[in-house]
């Protein structure tokens, strides 16, 4: 092993390392596991001896940062080749470049000879102009007009002192640019206690400034900054509206913005060996020296170096957030195998609706006009109970578009009219769908269907299996993002990739049911490996058994190896082909069954390290043994949505003071927001959500988790409402609105907070007081940076 792949791996060994320590011999395994073609999916599941027990989350981290630190040693082998091509590699730089650990740190050694012209340095030197710069820097005490007047050089454009004293300069303040150790100190003091300023800029118009309101004189330390406000303040100054201001202290403080910046120039004048002080005849002209390498060198440097600092954090901030919410929604718990009336509310085109039976097929449509302008209300209810009793419906799937509440109680009357048989409504979060609808997947899945029903069926199918239909729309379409458009596409498309296949293969998909897009996103597949699938599966009938796959065309062995275990069939020839056993080690499966049933003993009665081999370990026996006992079982969670208050539809409905229930539409640095059915999302501010100090929202919500909360305030003109995780919170002149109904069939109501599989909140540290009364919204928003 070459000692650059030995450093890699000792760095990733750090990086993952948390409560317990990872060894090197762990990472090692993994990377020659990810080099050989193998998916994190198939490693996490089934290599856990090899990799020592390495969970998915680690895998993902160590896969990014693998081609990070790749790419960083490439770009080290660059930058030495180049410097030593301008022969000025030193001992010094070759030890820095070496020491490098970002590549922002390696472009900054990189940097002063990336330059193909000529400096003003380069030039002064190439005059003799260096001896009096150092002449300068020695002896404070020598005039410098006098000393510039033996450095006259008017071939080389130096024809006066001033001239010869600014080429002296230019070779001076190149000096300091070019001392790594400093570059790095002042940078690393300018990001811990710098500041940054934003202020409207001067072409913003009025209607512009509105929306960056609480930027428009704002002052925050760098190092403080949370993602979402990064990301708003670069958005605001890209839109034009804001200027930013990277400065040494409070940019609005003179005095302690003079005193901060002599720190640094002091900092400076100390690397040189001078002092900026006294009466000596160079004293001054040192002193504009230093301060113009400061300002005009290391400071204008060090703001680009910090704006993408900056960026970079809360963009992986952002990115983070974005992959957490979508596996929460990818993982909702699904309504299962029951047939489903779906609506994709309308007013004036009608709402669209289509009927899904147990396996999503598509076996009625109609068109209704229950609402403005046709009015057809009673005609509306009467097609959709004919339809529900047609097809036995057991669920009406409600998109929560425009009119989405309307049609709400368009379906309550459908299930008052069947006389309260076991039917129940859903409002379900049609973000996509038109997405999907309009897809060349959907045209090859509905051909015959109109664009506009086919949004229907989408949100009938995401009622039965959310993951299954999402599968086949963009990530960032499905609206759970935090500042989505202000990173970068690469980052993002990769991380909510991996976060769908890691959603994908943790449940499992039915090989003879599955679309061509949940194909796609098993390990070891593909898209091309799943249109194969499909068409042998059209051509030749079901699946019998995992091993028929591999008569599928280019399904090798590799790729059987990485995708057998997470594809399953239902009834077939091998009962272990519906559970997430893998094929290798069906005979281990058997040999624990058989050892159970011969002791007559239960499966988890028996011991694993009996049954350990060469090819498997204790990890392994103990997934078999729990498949055994409960197969093909699925992770995710009980259906359960929320019950919207009744009589509350709309904006102007919502009240402060009242108890509602919602589901979590998305999470971010500063909150969750919450979908109550009003088509205008209400915000939890983090420090609304307990009594405990939380950092972060995610220690108590999540996506698509269904919620009980109080209004706090309620800004009809802003479209904002402020909500509260707290019920029992007191507001001054709070109005007194009595508790929302009961749960509806299949449904519950959440005290506060509750989750699938009702996990318990976790706790943190004691926090102050929510604000209350008129000022509780307005603070809300401003922390989060989206208000007053």
């Amino acid at each position: 092993m070459s000692s650059t792949e030995q450093r890699i791996l000792e760095q990733l060994a750090i990086e993952l390392s948390g409560d317990s320590k990872v060894a090197i011999w762990q990472v090692k395994a993994a990377v020659e596991l990810l080099d050989s073609g193998s998916t994190v999916p198939f490693i996490a599941r089934y290599r856990k001896e090899i990799t020592g027990m390495l969970s998915d989350t680690q895998l993902r981290l160590l896969e990014e940062r693998l081609r990070y630190l790749r790419e960083l040693e490439e770009r080290r082998v660059t930058v030495r080749e180049a410097i030593t091509e301008v022969g000025k590699l030193t001992d010094e730089l070759d030890s820095a470049i070496t020491a490098a650990v970002t590549k922002a740190e390696l472009e900054d050694i990189y940097l002063p000879f990336k330059s193909k012209r000529r400096t003003k340095a380069q030039i002064a030197r190439e005059a003799g102009l260096e001896p009096l710069a150092d002449l300068l820097l020695a002896n404070p005490n020598t005039d410098p007009q006098v000393a510039a007047g033996e450095y006259l050089n008017a071939e080389a454009g130096f024809a006066t002192e001033l001239d010869a004293l600014s080429g002296a300069r230019s070779i001076v303040t190149e000096r300091v640019s070019q001392d790594i150790v400093l570059a790095s100190e002042l940078r690393e003091r300018l990001w811990k206690t710098g500041r940054v300023g934003a202020s409207p800029a001067a072409t913003a118009t009025a209607e512009a400034q509105g929306k960056y309101k609480d930027y428009l004189d704002y002052v925050a330390t760098l190092d403080s900054l949370p993602s979402h406000r990064v990301l708003a303040l670069l958005r605001g100054e890209r839109d034009g509206v804001l200027k930013l201001q990277f400065a040494e202290a409070d940019p609005r403080d003179d005095q302690a913005l003079a005193q901060a910046r002599a720190g640094y120039e002091n900092a400076i004048a100390a690397s040189l060996g001078i002092s900026t002080g006294g009466d000596a005849p160079a004293a001054s002209w040192l002193q504009q020296t230093v301060r113009l390498a400061w300002k005009a060198r290391l400071l204008t440097r060090f703001e680009s170096d910090l704006r993408a600092r900056l960026f970079e954090a809360a963009e992986d901030e952002s990115v983070k957030i974005f992959a957490a919410n979508l596996r929460d929604v990818l993982l909702a718990a699904p309504a299962g195998n029951k047939a489903v009336l779906g609506l994709d509310p309308g007013l004036r085109t009608g709402v669209k609706v289509a009927v899904v039976d147990l396996t999503g097929k598509v076996v009625d449509i109609a068109t209704i006009y229950p609402h403005a302008p046709a009015n057809k209300w009673d005609e509306s209810v009467k097609t959709l109970t004919q339809l529900a009793q047609k097809h036995g419906t057991s669920l009406i799937a409600v998109g929560n578009g425009t009119a989405g509440r309307e049609t709400d109680r368009l379906a309550a009357e459908v299930i008052k009219a069947l006389g309260g048989k076991e039917l129940s409504k859903v409002i379900v979060s049609e973000a996509g769908a038109s997405v999907y609808s309009a897809s060349e997947l959907a045209s090859q899945e509905l051909p015959d269907l109109d664009v506009s029903i086919r949004g229907a069926v989408s949100i009938a199918r995401r009622l039965q299996d959310p993951l299954a239909e999402l599968v086949k729309i963009d990530p960032k379409s499905i609206g759970v993002g935090q500042y989505q458009h202000d990173v970068s596409a690469t980052k993002l498309d990769r991380a909510l990739d991996a976060v769908v296949e890691d959603c994908v293969n943790a449940v499992g998909v039915d090989v003879n049911t599955a679309s061509p897009a949940l194909l796609s996103r098993v390990a070891g597949v593909g898209p091309l490996l799943s249109r194969n699938i499909v068409d042998h599966r059209n051509a030749n009938g079901a699946f019998a058994t995992r091993r028929e796959l591999l008569k599928v065309p280019r399904l090798g062995a590799k790729a059987y190896e990485q995708c057998a275990g997470f594809l399953r069939i239902t009834g077939g020839k091998e009962k272990l082909d519906a559970s997430s056993v893998h094929p290798e080690a069906y005979a281990l499966a058997k040999s624990l069954q058989q050892a159970a049933e011969s002791r007559g003993r239960r499966l988890e009665e028996l011991d694993p390290a009996e049954f350990t081999t060469e090819q498997f370990g204790e990890p392994t026996i103990r997934d078999v043994i729990a498949e055994l006992r409960r197969p093909a079982r699925d992770p995710r969670g009980e259906f359960v949505t929320a019950a919207l208050r009744e009589g509350v539809e709309k904006l102007s409905d919502v009240l402060p003071g009242m108890i509602m229930e919602g589901t979590v539409s998305n999470v971010a640095a500063f909150g969750a927001f919450v979908d109550l059915g009003v088509h205008q999302d209400g915000l939890i501010h983090v420090s609304a959500m307990s009594t405990k100090f939380i950092s972060d929202p995610r220690e108590v919500v999540s996506s698509g988790q269904i919620v009980k909360v109080k209004v706090l305030e309620v800004d009809a003109a802003r479209k904002r409402i402020s909500l509260t995780l707290r019920l029992d919170d007191e507001l001054p002149g709070e109005k007194t609105v009595s508790e929302q109904p009961k749960a509806r069939t299949g449904q519950r109501p959440n005290a506060g907070v509750k989750t699938r599989g009702d996990r318990a909140p976790k706790a943190g540290r004691q926090a102050a007081p929510a604000p209350s009364g008129n000022t509780a919204m307005a603070e809300a928003l401003r922390r989060a940076g989206l208000g007053k």
